[in-house]
């Protein structure tokens, strides 16, 4: 099985509400879809968002790095030899992760294809079902309260707050949920580097001694800042995860030299794709570090490669965050992984298992 043609494309898919963090509100997904073409037949699928404001990518830049960089190197290639072309994927230009994932997703389609086994079968196996939490966006305090109240109602245990415009407002937020939630819910803060340090401290002390129980804390500080996510993890009871400030295995390796976190989270658009993830649950899971596995706002494409990682490596990765699917006001996918609320699930199709992908419009 050769590749012969990497095409694109782009999928809109409307939010049901509004996606509101600290650092941007969307309404709507939009990504680039990757046809990688096979002198079999078999297609391969991958997907990215743009997403500017944390992995530097645009859909602009994603369709360049692929079609100048990536896809010339990856003509021809066999897809029986998948380390060899992940590597030409990773070395084949600096940073631009999201353009990287997204052919290395379509081409672990093929491998699972080749070989006709669910792609989480060919990373090692593993219970194919999994459960995710769900996104609370930042509003206000009523409407973030009457969000987490459906959510729970829908059948969500775990509760994603987005938190980090105003450290005032924010504890008044979090202590309302926990209050109409009580104990239905686990409840995970994501401040989207949204506090300093010391207000993430003086936040979460005041949250601990008002007797809120938190699951976790993602990304309270910026992401540059290590020593400033250290000074808050040693500070509060509440395990702290590293978000934006962990893209690859270098990053990973430092974060635990200095202790600066207590979780990480690992996104396929961060890592490149596929193979960087798996690198860096490996080196977690020596240094005995949990994982939660995210994703930016994807649909089920992209995601579903992600629900296969995070099944292959359910041993390190015991968090996960894949709601996109949730979020959005459609399924655009024909086949693959099924997404019913709270609960995830593979199916023995080979790859990923997608059939087909509607209202894709081809670029």
């Amino acid at each position: 099985m050769k590749i012969t043609e990497i095409r694109y494309g782009m999928l809109r898919v409307p939010l049901k509400t509004a996606f509101k963090t600290a650092l941007r509100t969307v309404d709507m997904v939009e990504d680039i879809v990757v046809e990688i073409h096979t002198d079999t037949g078999n297609i391969g699928y991958g997907e990215a968002p743009a997403t500017a404001v944390i992995t530097g990518d645009t859909h602009g830049s994603i369709i360049e790095a692929i079609a100048k960089f990536i896809a010339p190197r990856l003509i021809g290639q066999d897809i029986a030899n998948l380390n060899r072309i992940t590597q030409l994927i990773q070395t084949s230009l600096e940073k631009n992760s999201s353009a990287k994932a997204a052919v290395e997703i379509a081409v672990y389609d093929l491998f699972g294809q080749l070989y006709n086994a669910p792609l989480y079968k060919m990373l090692g196996g593993g219970d194919p079902v999994v459960t995710t939490d769900i996104t609370i966006s930042v509003d206000y305090i009523d409407k973030m309260v009457a969000d987490s109240i459906q959510a729970v109602e829908r059948g969500f245990e775990a509760l994603k707050i987005k938190v980090g415009k105003d450290i005032g407002v924010d504890i008044e937020r979090i202590k309302a949920i926990y209050a109409a939630v009580e104990d239905r819910a686990l409840l995970r803060l994501d401040a989207n580097q949204g506090w300093t340090a010391k207000q993430a401290v003086y936040a979460l002390q005041t949250l601990e001694d008002a007797g809120v129980k938190l699951e976790l804390v993602e990304q309270p500080v910026k992401a540059q800042d290590l020593d400033g996510l250290r000074y808050v993890t040693e500070r509060v009871h509440t395990p702290i995860m590293a978000d934006e400030s962990v893209f690859g295995p270098t990053q990973v390796i430092e974060l635990i030299r200095m202790r600066a976190a207590d979780i990480i989270n690992i996104k396929l658009m961060k890592t490149g794709g596929i193979s960087s993830a798996i690198h860096i649950a490996d080196i977690a899971a020596l240094h005995g570090i949990e994982c939660m596995i995210g994703c930016m706002l994807e649909t089920s494409i992209s995601v579903a490669a992600a629900v296969h990682v995070a099944v292959a490596k359910a041993n390190v990765i015991t968090k996960v965050d894949l709601d996109g699917p949730s979020l959005c006001a459609f399924n655009p996918v024909d086949g693959g992984v099924i997404f019913n609320e709270s609960e995830i699930s593979i199916t023995d199709a080979p790859g990923l298992g997608i059939r087909e992908i509607r209202g894709l419009q081809r670029l």
